[in-house]
């Protein structure tokens, strides 16, 4: 597998979405990742200091107050704190009512941002859901560039991880950490051992082998600093004379509220709400915040069928702009072989390992009764 695209920070901003990966934690994955090898017992002692490594962080940071940590990042502390006060000055300051095409404005690109994420990074992407063409595939890391976040290698990687090893200290952002933490608090913090371990597992031969990938992957700093900030200021200034500190504020935002939509999804989408699918798993549906993220909160259902491009049943009421897009694009033939289940897969998953609050639960006892009163 190919190394990691960066050794640090890209950009100020950089760690806000996804952290890179730092020379400190290369260094640390070195000890934590156990490389195949012919020698059983070699094997061995490299999973014992593995273990003993993990063993250590659990013991140095269990109940510790993060302020008392040695792993803080605290220059991603100040930037977050600092870059969110400065998001509500300009959501308290700006008027909304005389500025509002730029109002409308950063909501459109709040919208670009979200299908950049939803439709792109994480069901193309990562879960290769469906396909899409050349087109469609540059369109997406436009539209992702514009969230502001990690490059496409690092977020892909990281959520494969986060499926692959749900809830465990592999997990980069693990619930079972708190509500903090999975929200924004492991954005604060150098990364668990295990998650860089397992990190270097994870296949990534074919997000590499797409050339739309690649160049991004070439030219992500000058593509992410154009679409996020560059690009989206100008546009007010320039086409209807709107003044700089609106324009700047407008975006800033967008951004701030646009990045935690995607956190949501990682602490409230695994903590809050019901199990229809499967019970034993943390992830949870959550109608809040699938309309903030275009359909990413339908998560129980995502987590048992991570391969679905829809991320959700379809109906019901469950709002998921994301997949009508999609669907938009496949009539136009650039999105393609879409993946989903067959409904009586979906029917025995939520007969056997659901809690029971789907909707087709309560009609059972309703369609027993009126075949009996029939009968």
């Amino acid at each position: 597998m190919a190394p990691d695209v960066a050794d640090g920070p890209l950009c100020p901003l950089s760690g806000i979405g996804l952290e890179a990966t730092t020379m400190e934690e290369q260094k640390r994955s070195k000890i934590t990742a156990t490389p195949p090898r012919d020698d059983d017992e070699k094997n061995k002692n490299d999973d014992r200091e593995r273990e003993r490594v993990v063993a250590d962080y659990n013991a140095r940071f269990e109940n510790e107050w993060m302020v008392l940590r040695d792993d803080v990042k605290w220059d991603m502390v100040a930037v977050i704190v600092l870059y969110h006060a400065l998001a509500l000055y300009g959501l308290v300051t700006a008027n909304v009512l005389q500025h509002k095409r730029t109002i409308l404005w950063a909501i459109f690109v709040a919208l670009c941002t979200a299908f950049g994420v939803t439709g792109g990074v994480h069901r193309l992407w990562t879960h290769r859901s469906y396909k899409a063409n050349t087109i469609l595939r540059s369109i997406l890391m436009i539209c992702f560039f514009s969230a502001g976040q990690n490059s496409i290698y690092q977020w892909v990687r990281d959520h494969r991880v986060h499926h692959k090893f749900s809830e465990t200290d592999a997990d980069p952002h693990n619930s079972r950490r708190g509500f903090f933490f999975s929200h924004v608090g492991w954005l604060m913090l150098k990364k668990h051992p295990e998650v860089l371990a397992k990190g270097q597992k994870i296949d990534m031969s074919d997000i590499l082998a797409d050339p739309v990938v690649r160049f991004g992957e070439k030219y992500f700093l000058p593509l992410k600093t154009l679409a996020c900030f560059v690009v989206p200021i100008l546009v007010p200034v320039y086409c209807w004379n709107e003044n700089w500190y609106h324009s700047t504020m407008a975006q800033v935002v967008r951004h701030v509220l646009s990045l935690n939509a995607t956190w949501s999804v990682n602490s409230w989408a695994h903590m809050f709400g019901n199990k229809p699918y499967d019970k034993e798993i943390a992830p949870v549906e959550s109608r809040w915040v699938s309309y903030w993220s275009m359909g990413e909160g339908w998560h129980n259902y995502h987590h048992t069928f991570p391969w679905d491009y829809r991320a959700a049943e379809i109906g019901g009421g469950r709002f998921n702009l994301t997949t009508l897009l999609i669907d938009g694009f496949a009539k136009l033939g650039w999105a393609y072989d879409r993946k989903e289940p067959a409904r009586s897969v979906i029917d025995r998953v939520i007969e056997r390992r659901g809690d029971g609050t789907h909707e087709s639960c309560a009609k059972q006892p309703q369609q027993q009764q009126q075949q009996k009163h029939e009968d």
